[in-house]
């Protein structure tokens, strides 16, 4: 089974209504292109590093099974999303969580429809 080389990895706040200072809805608060290893996870899934991250993705769900951010585990508040990267051009794949984070899981692994083209298409 050949795996994607690259996948880029979005991290988001997850709101809570109350919270003042939070960014805006859809605003990455960072983000890293991470490429495979030729490793395998704890997980079992194959391992991407890069850009200060290192994470175990299951390639056919495109579920992160595992996170390190700068060596740091991913804190509860945060939500991931991956893009993969295809022939240098990226392909928004949904949100997913590592492995054992609590909260709710995405039942549908399916990928998000591609965002609006802001130049009108010509």
């Amino acid at each position: 089974m050949s795996h994607p080389q690259s996948y880029e990895i979005l991290l988001f706040p997850e709101h809570e209504e109350s919270d003042a200072d939070a960014h805006a809805p859809g605003t990455a608060i960072r983000s890293g292109v991470v490429a495979a290893t030729g490793e395998t996870g704890a997980s079992g899934y194959p391992r991407y590093a890069g850009d200060g991250m290192e994470a175990d993705i299951d390639p056919s769900t495109h579920t992160v099974e595992a996170l390190l951010v700068d060596g740091w585990e991913l804190d509860y508040a945060l939500t991931v999303r991956i893009a993969e990267r295809v022939g240098g051009t990226e392909r928004e794949l949904g949100d997913t969580r590592p492995e054992g984070e609590e909260g709710e899981r995405p039942e549908d692994a399916a990928a998000a429809p591609p965002p609006d083209d802001p130049s009108g298409g010509g």
